[in-house]
């Protein structure tokens, strides 16, 4: 099993690239399911999580084609026949977004066989929305030994729209829905739906495809169906939590660096708690200059659904926190069990406890580097962090956390000054 050995104290310099966002790119992929025409994708991220939806698709009979042979930035996907409209629960168990595929083979094939997702780290995400969104559609769905079996009612050969209001704001949900509804017929509202920008590009990829989606970035999504979808050629959005994490990390150990093909117009949220921290940020179109020399102040902060803070970057500034100067708040209210970072983290010598769904970190002057273990993607960030700041030798272990969501960080962060290697 490999992990990442490092030692602290290095300020960062130089210039990143930011690469495709990990969550826009796993439901963009599924969409390649609900046209017989080829899909062409730019700035697909090198992860493990895009490697086994990539599997998973080939298995169903999806053609995956790198053009530029090495260079895995650019796929080529078609679809031309799936033999097998199937999500094993081998494939689902590694990776949640699996259930992605529901969607787009109901509305195609008017079938799908999608395993469970089952439990995971960070708390249960139940996909009970798109179950109920579906049946809404005129779905049919069983759950049977595990699996969901859904197919059109008889006598028909399209899903038909519908007006859904779900009972939470869920991303995927709103996703696998919207994908749902282009394909079926007449008109498609989802009501709560999910304002991510990374919903938004899976939007502005499948009206590339010919579907009509109306109220791109609201609540409110207009959706008419249309008979079939046509190919399209599309650049994936960057990761704003990729950019989110390099700021987090030149605010904690200072230094400064510019971070290229990012989007900070979807990262404002972030951007304004950095700025409490003391970052110094001169922000361009797609670039962000960032400078920091001098202890950061502790910022409180909580959870919400976009455009409100990102439960995805709540690890990444509780190592921000941990030595700041002051007391932070920090109050999750997404996911039920996102702290468990914590114990690593006090591990390393910060001083954070817990009460229910909130954090209090009073900040230290320094932490002392430690043997750590990685218990989630963003947990695997935030000690990365830590690991930047930490006095001596900190080792970080189960890292095929950190690679689902990020392309070569260490590599990132060595070519930004950082003491920092993979080994086994």
């Amino acid at each position: 099993m490999e992990k990442l050995v490092m030692k602290g104290g290095r300020p960062l310099h130089g210039e990143v690239n930011i690469a495709g966002a990990k969550n826009a790119a796993l439901p963009i992929m599924c969409a390649a399911l609900l046209t017989q025409d080829p899909i062409t994708l730019r700035n697909l991220p090198d992860l493990q999580d895009v490697r086994t939806m990539l599997k998973l698709l080939s298995q169903m009979g999806v053609s995956v084609n790198f053009p530029n042979g090495s260079d895995k930035s650019i796929v080529i996907l078609q679809a031309k026949q799936i033999d097998k409209p199937e999500a094993t629960y081998d494939m689902v168990k590694t990776m949640r977004a699996s259930i992605l595929v529901l969607g787009p083979l109901l509305a195609r094939f008017g079938h799908a066989r999608v395993s469970l997702p089952g439990g995971c780290a960070i708390g249960a995400r139940p996909v009970d929305q798109h179950i109920k969104g579906m049946q809404a559609m005129g779905a049919q769905i069983e759950i049977e030994h595990g699996y969901i079996e859904a197919s059109v009612k008889e006598g028909s050969t399209r899903l038909h729209g519908a007006r859904i209001l779900t009972d939470m704001i869920t991303v995927t949900g709103t996703e696998n829905l919207m994908m749902a509804a282009v394909l079926a017929e007449g008109k498609t509202v989802l009501e709560n739906a999910a304002r991510e920008p990374e919903v938004t590009d899976l939007a502005m990829l499948l009206n590339a495809m010919g579907a009509k989606i109306k109220g791109l970035g609201t609540d409110h999504l207009e959706i008419e169906g249309v008979e079939k979808l046509h190919s399209a050629d599309y650049e994936i959005i960057a990761d704003r939590i990729e950019t989110g994490t390099f700021l987090c990390a030149v605010a904690a150990i200072g230094g400064k660096i510019t971070i290229n093909r990012c989007r900070p117009d979807t990262l404002e949220a972030v951007i304004a708690k950095l700025e409490e921290a003391g970052l110094e940020m001169t922000i361009g179109k797609d670039t962000i200059l960032a400078v920091m020399n001098k202890r950061p102040k502790a910022v409180s902060f909580r959870t919400s659904e976009y455009p409100s803070f990102p439960t995805d970057m709540q690890a990444q500034f509780m190592a921000l926190n941990a030595i700041a100067s002051g007391t932070a708040r920090v109050t999750e209210t997404i996911f039920e069990n996102r702290f468990m970072h914590v114990q690593e983290m006090n591990r390393l010598g910060a001083k954070i406890t817990i009460e229910g769904n909130t954090a209090m970190v009073e900040g230290v002057k320094k932490l002392s580097g430690a043997s750590v273990m990685a218990t989630d993607l963003r947990a695997s960030a935030s000690l990365v962090i830590a690991g930047l700041v930490a006095d001596g030798e900190t080792t970080i272990d189960r890292i095929y956390h950190l690679d689902r969501g990020y392309d070569r960080m260490e590599r990132k962060l060595s070519a930004l000054g950082a003491e920092i290697v993979r080994s086994k």
